[in-house]
């Protein structure tokens, strides 16, 4: 059994270090991995960065995170993904990584994602260049998750990304904004592999479980969804996955 611990949007900065931390301590007895699915701060500078190097950095577990579009506000990418790096934190962005957990592989591939809408309500790649571009940026995400997760090499996979696969975890938002937090182009890279588990977070309002067309189980870790400073997901040899 692998354990997956798993939270999203926790928008860090100096006013909020400390919050997750006392949980944080000891996480080794409950998970085997702890993923962090965007939103890691406020404002997406080098300074934030720092924050969350220091409440995520130095755990018993490995941590592997995306960023997610508050990450990218302030053009300090690079910035904040080194200072990540640098606590010993994995970022993905179109490529994975394959964990020895308790004697299993876990692979994980993560992405950002974008937006676009789902099946029936989406944006097309047609008209202004603009909208081609709008799309193309979503196509070009899922293509590069859905090689990353057929590329790894291991027991058991898990898709980790900010926007949201599904419209199954968007329930509680705004219909009229389902298009700006995911696209279906997500869950068909997801289900283009043997993927065990998603997760995602950026849906503030949404609902914590949903499921791809594939059969995916999908999870929505957005701290104000999930309330607590990480939930936990049992990964057993057979087909079934445990919420904790």
């Amino acid at each position: 059994m692998i354990r997956i611990a798993a939270v999203g949007d926790v928008h860090l900065d100096e006013d909020v270090v400390g919050r997750f931390r006392p949980a944080l301590d000891g996480i080794a007895e409950h998970a085997d991995v702890l993923l962090l699915a965007g939103d890691l701060t406020r404002h997406g500078t080098e300074d934030e960065a720092r924050c969350v190097a220091t409440e995520f950095g130095g755990l018993d577990v490995p941590v592997v995170a995306v960023l997610g579009n508050h990450d990218y506000h302030c053009d300090q990418v690079p910035q904040v993904v080194r200072v990540l790096e640098d606590a010993g934190i994995v970022v993905l962005e179109g490529d994975g990584v394959v964990l020895d957990c308790t004697g299993t592989r876990l692979g994980i591939a993560g992405a950002k994602g974008f937006g676009g809408g789902f099946a029936g309500r989406c944006a097309s790649e047609f008209g202004e260049p603009e909208m081609k571009s709008f799309v193309r940026t979503t196509s070009g995400i899922a293509d590069k998750l859905g090689s990353a997760l057929r590329d790894l090499d291991c027991d058991a996979r898990v898709a980790l990304t900010h926007y949201a696969p599904v419209p199954d975890t968007l329930a509680g938002e705004p219909p009229e904004i389902y298009p700006f937090l995911g696209s279906y182009l997500l869950g068909q890279a997801i289900d283009s592999a043997d993927t065990a588990l998603a997760v995602h977070g950026h849906a503030h309002a949404g609902t914590e479980r949903g499921r791809t067309p594939g059969g995916v189980r999908v999870r929505n870790v957005a701290h104000p969804v999930i309330k607590q400073a990480y939930s936990v997901f049992h990964l057993t040899e057979s087909p079934g996955l445990i919420s904790g």
